[in-house]
């Protein structure tokens, strides 16, 4: 019976540990300076205030966290190519990964300069819109997936994505490749502009 009664409560000592054990396996930028040092790496690119530090460098602050971590996931394997994100993915252990793309999820998207104004909504924006969203604010979809927000990105960063989908150089989402390649050049240029200004 004793026995009995040390190994019940090794169990329910062991079943407390792991709970404790797994909340201390994600990393706080807030009490983990070494993880905190990582994520100034990328505000390096991506900008200490949520402005990346050029164009074509994407807005990640206030963007989908799903998206996010996806976007690592497709770095680390090859999936994206950037030889910086590659590395910089790599350098994140497992559970690093999705603690920062909560991290700049939770981040306010910057505010726009004074003045931006956007242009009037150019043909072919309701396939955009249909994944997208009406506002391009991106959403989990029902599948699973979460799009990204497009409001807000720079023009260069958009036009040269949609233009690496069309040509085939980015392929980590098969959907994207089949839509962009349909819609040509300058009408991915003008849905560009339309996106950035708002």
């Amino acid at each position: 019976m004793r026995t009995q009664m040390i190994f019940g409560v090794l169990a329910v000592v062991a079943g407390l540990a792991v709970p404790a054990m797994a909340a201390e396996a994600v990393p706080d930028p807030s009490t983990n300076r070494e993880f905190s040092a990582k994520l100034s790496v990328c505000n390096a690119c991506h900008g200490t205030n949520g402005t990346p530090r050029t164009a074509t460098i994407p807005v990640i602050w206030g963007q989908q966290e799903n998206y996010i971590v996806k976007q690592l996931h497709d770095f680390e394997s090859g999936g994206r190519n950037a030889e910086v994100m590659k590395w910089m993915t790599e350098s994140l252990s497992e559970a690093e990964r999705p603690a920062a793309a909560a991290y700049f999820a939770k981040q306010k998207w910057p505010a726009k300069a004074a003045g931006a104004a956007s242009t009037p909504a150019p043909a072919g924006m309701a396939v955009c819109q249909a994944c997208h969203q009406a506002n391009l604010l991106g959403v989990l979809q029902s599948e699973g997936v979460t799009t990204p927000r497009l409001a807000g990105q720079s023009y260069e960063y958009l036009v040269e994505a949609m233009r690496g989908f069309a040509e085939g150089e980015r392929t980590n989402n098969a959907d994207m490749v089949q839509i962009m390649k349909g819609i040509p050049a300058a009408q991915r240029e003008a849905m560009a502009r339309y996106m950035s200004g708002l």
